[in-house]
């Protein structure tokens, strides 16, 4: 009979050699480059939100719910990612949700019915739903467990990179192009990732032996494997914690945080660009940073709950100090996207606290949540500005108050707190 902690040890051995030492770093970060591309498709609401609700005549409320139907799929799609990427080629996973992503972008591209376009934005989303699990497969196959944090924190900062992209070089773009053409070259590029990731991609290491893996998955069953993984309050907390320290990239990053510097601040749409650009590249050096840090003081829980602290502390300054100058706003953001990094802890607390053949059933209930806050705060963003908002309208789009973002935005201190309360209670694990 398989328990849990049996893995658990099998899991600590070192990797084989390669006679090519560089090859696990080609296979799992040409496959992380689907994760890069999605945070393109996540965040891109950032750079062209004042086009959409132009275009679409639609307020905030509107907009949030537009921007959610990415998210719906995710959590729709994420217990089916896990447990087919726990049984079957990652390789041909990934290939086919990219494809199904990429035409999502293209046909939202060319609609002009927001029911239609809803339709789409669903639709590549559904892609993401495989897109960080995938990466974190390969990974627990073709690295060692101790540098799991690691390898997770650099994986992550590829999709940060992503969402830097989607921030002031999509604006950009869509102001040369306009926000059509510019998707339509989004598209292209996921064909040309597509192609990278079919020509160097691999299921598992020289010489592994993947069957026993299945014949192991085969003994536990699928609603065995579904009941270690999302009855294990450990995942849950891991997932919470993750979502809320996350709500700065789900909101500021995503869709709101260049409208509000637009519009509370008086910055032009470029310079408003700019402090989303910089809380991505936080977090891209953050997350490798926060990772190795975990590992090196072989602890998961004091970096969570710091991080939780200083998080609160920093969006505290950028609330309630008024009038900061755009410099400020850039240090402040850059700093924020450093320390919710340590969200990316929790991906390799999960995969200690679960059978190595569960791993992306069991990170599949991190991402859940984590995706679930996109779904749930962006458009209870959207609906806490428009509560009161007075529905001033200039060329066809919303206008808002300091206090109606303000209102809105303190959804992330009060997260930030509920965060630090969850790292109480999760569990060490030494790594």
């Amino acid at each position: 009979m398989l328990s849990v902690d049996t893995p658990m040890t099998t899991s600590k051995t070192l990797a084989p050699e390669y006679s090519n030492k560089y090859l696990p770093w080609i296979v799992c970060f040409s496959a992380a480059l689907f994760f890069f591309y999605e945070f393109i498709q996540m965040n891109m609401f950032n750079a062209i939100s004042p086009d959409l609700m132009r275009d679409f005549g639609m307020n905030a409320t509107e907009l949030g719910k537009l921007s959610a139907y990415y998210f719906y799929a995710n959590l729709l799609f994420l217990p089916i990612a896990g447990t087919l990427l726990d049984r079957f080629s990652t390789r041909l996973i990934i290939l086919s949700a990219l494809f199904i992503c990429t035409a999502g972008i293209c046909l939202f591209a060319i609609s002009h019915s927001l029911a239609w376009s809803s339709l789409f934005r669903f639709m590549s989303g559904i892609g993401s739903a495989f897109c960080f699990l995938s990466s974190i497969r390969l990974a627990s196959r073709w690295f060692p467990s101790q540098r799991m944090a690691l390898i997770a924190g650099l994986i992550v900062t590829m999709a940060m990179t992503g969402g830097m992209v989607a921030q002031t070089p999509l604006t950009l773009l869509s102001e040369y192009l306009g926000w059509r053409h510019a998707l339509l070259l989004d598209a292209g590029l996921g064909l040309i990732i597509g192609g990278i990731i079919l020509a160097l991609v691999r299921d598992y290491p020289p010489n592994s032996q993947p069957h026993l893996a299945q014949s192991q998955l085969k003994e536990i069953g699928l609603l065995k494997s579904w009941r270690l993984a999302y009855l294990n309050y450990q995942n849950w907390l891991g997932g919470l914690y993750t979502s809320l320290l996350n709500l700065p990239v789900a909101l500021l990053g995503a869709i709101w945080g260049s409208l509000y510097l637009e519009q509370a601040q008086h910055l032009n749409r470029t310079q408003a660009s700019l402090a989303p650009t910089m809380l991505f590249v936080g977090t891209i050096i953050g997350c490798p940073v926060m990772g190795w840090f975990s590992d090196y003081l072989r602890k998961r829980k004091l970096p969570m709950m710091v991080g939780a602290i200083l998080s609160l502390a920093i969006v505290l300054v950028i609330i309630y100090l008024p009038q900061l100058s755009l410099t400020a706003y850039i240090i402040l953001f850059l700093l924020l996207g450093f320390i919710t990094s340590t969200q990316v802890i929790s991906y390799p607390l999960i995969t200690e606290s679960n059978p190595k053949i569960l791993t992306a059933t069991s990170v599949s209930v991190v991402s859940f949540c984590a995706i679930g806050g996109y779904a749930v705060f962006q458009p209870l963003f959207g609906w806490l500005m428009d509560m009161h908002s007075d529905g001033k309208m200039i060329n066809n789009l919303h206008m808002y108050s300091v206090s109606d973002f303000h209102r809105a935005l303190l959804i992330l201190p009060v997260g930030f707190i509920v965060a630090l309360f969850i790292g109480l209670w999760l569990k060490e694990t030494h790594c």
